[in-house]
């Protein structure tokens, strides 16, 4: 099955304080191994939910419910495709290249967005 863009996907704001998950935020995101599991699949390429699910070995319900948290937290942005037969797909992918937490003086979070 062939699938086609019919949009740009939605443009996600640059990575500043508006988008400024805490520490504790991040832990609890990827404190869950379903969520990460997730994320990793789509940070190796972009995905629709069902490949996501397949290749995260996850229900499409678990898979779709850390997607949209992901994507509440700004890490995650779509794409909405249309199929051959006329179907919609939305796809999804990764918008940080890399997140890091430092230990030291406090907690450090670091997330790096693609341009």
């Amino acid at each position: 099955m062939s699938v086609t863009s019919t949009q740009k996907p939605k443009q996600q704001p640059e990575w500043t304080a508006d988008i400024d998950l805490s520490a504790t935020e991040l832990f609890e995101l990827f404190g869950d191994e379903y969520t990460r599991r997730v994320y990793r699949t789509i940070t190796e390429q972009p995905r629709s939910g069902r490949g996501v699910a397949e290749a995260a070995n996850v229900s499409r319900a678990t898979a779709y419910r850390r997607l949209n948290d992901l994507r509440e937290a700004g890490l995650v942005r779509t794409e909405m495709m249309l199929c051959d037969d006329g179907h919609h797909k939305e796809r999804f992918e990764s918008v940080a290249t890399s997140l890091s937490i430092s230990l030291g003086d406090g907690i450090e979070v670091t997330v790096d967005a693609a341009d």
